[in-house]
């Protein structure tokens, strides 16, 4: 298998940032497995300061939801960064979809990986209890996504204020 590491953190953590340098650190090029789609102004905005940020060394995949397929596919080919499992979430939970058993097939798809993944995700659950339906089921949901890829990942590093901290040597 190849190496795996989480990233996580609250919104503005560093999380991006620090991923980035350690995808890198582990070869010379890498590829960068976008889940975000840009579905309004904002949104279209923070994928360009992503994509700015990044140089000539990355390649990006698009797997808004098929990112077992998007893992599968770059295979042996250069060290990946998914970025970001919540959002990949938040996909499949407002087209429908089964994100427990995605989230089954994502975690035997890093498993037999032979190149590195580098995935980021978001920490929900440190804050207040959401005050809708939709709200609480998504927070839930990645918490449980959350835990169940750091189980399987051999490296688990927390951002706070742009500081990594290592929480699963």
């Amino acid at each position: 298998m190849g190496k795996s590491i989480l990233i996580t953190g609250g919104a503005r953590s560093g999380k991006s940032t620090h991923a980035e340098q350690t995808t890198l650190a582990l070869g010379p090029r890498a590829i960068y497995i976008a889940t975000a789609e840009a579905h309004d102004p904002e949104m279209a905005e923070r994928i360009a300061r992503h994509q700015a940020r990044r140089g000539a060394e990355w390649r990006t995949i698009s797997a808004p939801v098929e990112l077992s397929d998007a893992l599968d596919a770059s295979d042996g080919e250069a060290p990946r960064l998914v970025d970001c499992l919540t959002l990949w979430l938040s996909n499949l939970m407002l087209a429908d979809l089964d994100w427990d058993g995605a989230t089954d097939a994502l975690v035997r798809t890093i498993e037999a990986q032979r190149a590195p993944v580098v995935i980021v995700t978001n920490e929900v659950g440190a804050g207040i209890v959401p005050e809708n339906a939709l709200a609480r089921r998504f927070r839930d949901a990645a918490g449980l996504v959350n835990q169940r890829v750091a189980r399987m990942c051999d490296e688990v590093h927390l951002c706070v204020a742009g500081y990594p901290i290592k929480v699963k040597p």
